[in-house]
């Protein structure tokens, strides 16, 4: 099979356009615009109170903007899409006193399904999850954790076409982390738009292809993860050899030593390279002096670029999505 030479576009799930929202002497947020692509799994990031939550309640239409409009799936954003999305917010909200399988039933019957349709999917699900043992129990009688699993599977189970996760870790163990980044990574391969909302930087590395950070109710940037990765670069990498006698330094016009480590019989040096150099240049310069080990660059976590966006805001320009 000969591959194809047509470039594919891909097709906006989500778009935010100009976004405001003002509570009495608040602005929650502040002129915010994004895209999120169908079928990608879209990082929703920000310290606490920057205006994430404001702008998930927008889009589950459990409050209006105060300016803005947000497109779903092309049509302009309206009750009937509700069915559509599956929310699992930060603050829970399950019923205490009731069994689970009942509750379960009539969520899933709030979304759409029919009563066997709705049975079919949670004992589908139940099974899935090791929880079918649980439809006669209560919530308030299981930990937090298996609330947790409980409140993921009435988020997904009418098989919504976006799915929106507000911190879906908190209350798992390591073990049931990875059973839930599984099932939403399953769920994104089966055509599902995920928005994903967290604090957890490696998450964010290991799922989404695309993020938005928002600080202080405004956008400061957005856009596919790897290509903010790579405008955060700064030609900066970590150089690992066998100690030698003499004592390497940094080589004006060439490079310069950030950092200097000594590990058993290796020394690693991180090093900055000038503009207009390569790896290749140094590397000239180092071979005849060392025995090389090890060679890595130092390409910026978005733990790293969180960090320094969100400290130097006021002088930081704002990076849109393309």
């Amino acid at each position: 099979m000969c591959a194809s030479n047509v470039k594919t576009t891909k097709h906006t799930m989500l778009e935010i356009k100009n976004i405001v929202k003002q509570y009495a002497n608040h602005r929650a947020l502040d002129d915010v615009s994004t895209r999120v692509e169908e079928g990608s799994i879209f990082g929703l990031l920000g310290p606490n109170g920057a205006g994430k939550t404001s702008l998930i309640r927008i889009i589950n239409q459990i409050t209006a903007p105060d300016g803005g409009e947000i497109y779903f799936d092309g049509e302009r954003l309206n009750p009937g899409h509700i069915s559509r999305i599956g929310y699992l917010p930060e603050e829970r909200g399950l019923y205490k006193k009731m069994e689970i399988g009942e509750q379960m039933l009539y969520l899933a019957q709030l979304k759409g399904l029919s009563k066997s349709e709705a049975t079919e999917r949670i004992k589908h699900w139940f099974e899935k999850m090791d929880m079918q043992t649980w439809w006669h129990k209560k919530v308030e009688d299981l930990s937090k954790g298996m609330q947790q699993k409980v409140q993921f599977v009435a988020t997904v189970v009418h098989q919504p076409s976006l799915i929106i996760l507000d911190e879906p870790f908190t209350g798992f163990d390591p073990v049931n982390v990875n059973i839930i980044k599984e099932e939403i990574l399953a769920l994104n391969r089966g055509g599902a738009t995920i928005i994903f909302s967290t604090h957890r930087m490696e998450s964010v590395e290991e799922l989404c292809d695309s993020i938005i950070l928002i600080n202080k109710s405004k956008k400061i940037l957005d856009g596919k993860v790897k290509e903010i990765k790579n405008t955060y670069r700064t030609n900066t990498y970590r150089v690992e050899y066998l100690h030698q006698e003499e004592r390497i330094a940094g080589v004006e016009g060439l490079f310069t030593i950030a950092g200097r480590e000594a590990t058993g019989d290796n020394t690693t040096l991180t090093i900055q390279i000038a503009d207009g150099k390569t790896i290749n240049d140094v590397l000239a310069y180092l071979i005849p002096l060392v025995h090389i080990h090890e060679l890595k660059e130092v390409v910026p976590s978005i733990h790293d670029i969180f960090v320094q966006q969100v400290t130097t805001q006021t002088t930081a320009p704002i990076r849109d999505a393309q």
